[in-house]
């Protein structure tokens, strides 16, 4: 298959990162920003502060500065066990003889200790209507579920770079608009439309165009700096949170960023992978030339010469359009898609589930926040040296089976202790190493017509999880213990079948169906363990003419 070492040699041109990878990564990277920002927005927006029942005669207010004065309430409301005052429950006014029957809160006084405005208190949306909060959330993660599988696949058809541009102007639109709702069933359609394009669309493809562009060496720090991105993105919710008080121009700041995008229509290439396999081999040899003038590299491309070998390819190999459906035609591609599906799955769950199980942290509410995404950048940062000598495959399995026992751990500990909390923030640091490794696992082991589906593909399952995750917590009626426990068997089973998964460190990208079938037949984290399958240096594996990895064309 002449034609994808052709393509190699072309982007081998480019180097493995100068000056223009870097200004395209830079362009790409700022989709993780706003993709954190808008995953939890309504941490701020919609924030649930301490609340109680309204007294008669009491209060006159439904705002109040906290903490509530204990002793002159318990005549009306009852407490906890810890002392604290029930926050849905007060004594019924009308009865009498001493006989104190509790009734369910009628109207609610919130603490503005933190919260000024939200939509919480706007709504209610507590107590007896705190699912109609919840559900909100869910959607906007069914949104991201419905955006990774249709703009994932519509973006291996028409292009990354339009579906990025696209769905970055309409996350400017509904990002500011979505501030200005003020029903409630609107509201969520909005929130889902939000999460196709704002942490779906741009996002993905986003990485993948960064994934298509460096070199093997670099697309390690590249893809772990996508999600320290994206954890900065969660910090910035923190930090605006704390500076405007207000919910609407709150969310009015959170969608202006969406303004970051507006030059990237005239800035941002496509991907000249995506280019040369729908045969539009010109456009991608004008960009790679384009880069090399960046760059500085003083490097001729004979234009001709690639484009009459796409020409001579296209002639004797029939092109058919792959799509989704393409990753379950084939037994080896089919298992590595279920596989990489049930990783992202069990990662997403593990994350949410370890935070559900801490318990209440007290404090600002926007320093515990802020603190969330900064505890992610040591495991980023180690991942960043390790990935490239230790592999994919070994690391995110390690990861996943340690925060799967983590997440079990944490259910048979007592929460709100030093102890639980501990092992809650070292399971994040684990689970957050394997979601930022599964990401560039993902893209090294698809080929490229497909590359962008099976991305949004594994970003589904993700959501799907994060969408599951309030309501398997439900089951904690029954037992406290079952959620955490069932995030944690989740892991462990992944964890173990990632070891099934070839490794990828080291090797050409594929590029055709056939290309991601033959890639790591064999190759089993046990096989090479016991030294019975060396893992194949080529995915073409009778192929005179091999495709060999970017470093060593550059070096002739």
């Amino acid at each position: 298959m002449a034609v994808d070492y052709v393509l190699e040699d072309l982007m081998g041109k480019l180097g493995e990162f100068g000056k223009y990878q870097f200004l395209q990564f830079f362009l790409q990277v700022l989709s993780a920003l706003t993709a954190g920002m808008h995953m939890l927005s309504l941490v701020t927006v919609s924030a649930v502060p301490e609340h109680r029942c309204f007294i008669d005669g009491l209060d006159n207010s439904s705002l109040a500065l906290g903490p509530w004065n204990v002793s002159a309430l318990e005549h009306a409301i009852p407490t906890k066990a810890n002392g604290e005052l029930e926050s849905c429950l007060m004594y019924d006014p009308s009865s009498v003889g001493g006989n104190e029957t509790t009734i369910a809160c009628v109207d609610y006084v919130y603490d503005t200790t933190y919260y000024k405005t939200s939509r919480t208190i706007d709504w209610n949306f507590v107590c007896d209507r705190r699912w109609m909060g919840a559900i909100v959330q869910t959607v906007f993660m069914l949104g991201v579920f419905t955006g990774a599988v249709t703009l994932g696949g519509l973006a291996d058809k028409i292009g990354r770079k339009t579906v990025f541009c696209w769905s970055a102007l309409f996350q400017l639109i509904i990002g500011v608009g979505v501030a200005f709702i003020p029903e409630y069933f609107s509201f969520m359609v909005a929130r889902y439309l939000l999460g196709i394009v704002g942490s779906a669309g741009a996002y993905i493809c986003g990485f993948v165009l960064t994934m298509e562009l460096v070199g093997p060496t670099k697309r390690t720090v590249c893809g772990i700096t996508f999600q320290a991105v994206f954890a900065g993105g969660i910090m910035l919710v923190a930090g605006w949170g704390a500076l405007i008080h207000d919910r609407q121009l709150l969310q009015v700041i959170y969608g202006l960023h969406g303004c970051l995008f507006l030059g990237h229509w005239w800035l941002l290439d496509e991907s000249p992978r995506w280019l040369w396999m729908q045969g539009r081999a010109a456009e991608a040899v004008d960009i790679v030339a384009k880069g090399l003038r960046i760059n500085g590299s003083g490097i001729a491309v004979d234009k001709d010469y690639f484009v009459q070998k796409a020409k001579q390819q296209a002639a004797v190999e029939e092109k058919a359009s792959a799509g989704l459906s393409d990753l379950f035609r084939t037994p080896n591609l089919r298992m590595k898609t279920l596989n990489v599906c049930l990783c992202w799955f069990a990662n997403s769950i593990v994350y949410y589930g370890l935070s559900l199980s801490a318990g209440k942290l007290y404090g600002n509410p926007y320093l515990i926040l802020f603190i969330m995404g900064l505890v992610e950048f040591p495991s980023y940062i180690t991942i960043v040296f390790v990935l490239d000598r230790l592999g994919r495959r070994s690391i995110t399995s390690t990861l996943m089976l340690s925060g799967g026992l983590c997440c079990i751990i944490a259910a048979f500990i007592a929460q709100g202790s030093t102890t639980s909390t501990a092992v809650v923030m070292a399971g994040k640091l684990l689970i957050a190493g394997s979601f930022a490794v599964i990401y560039n696992y993902s893209a090294e082991l698809f080929p490229t017509v497909v590359r962008n589906s099976a991305m949004g593909l594994g970003s589904m399952c993700a959501r799907l999880s994060g969408a599951l995750t309030p309501l398997i917590t439900l089951l904690d009626s029954f037992d406290p213990k079952i959620p955490a426990v069932l995030f944690g068997v989740v892991a462990l089973a992944s964890g173990f079948w990632v070891m099934f998964l070839p490794e990828t460190m080291n090797q050409p990208m594929p590029e055709s169906i056939e290309d991601g079938e033959n890639f790591g037949k064999g190759d089993t984290w046990f096989s090479q363990c016991a030294g019975r399958k060396k893992r194949q240096n080529s995915i073409y594996p009778d192929d005179p003419e091999q495709m060999v990895p970017l470093k060593n064309i550059e070096s002739k």
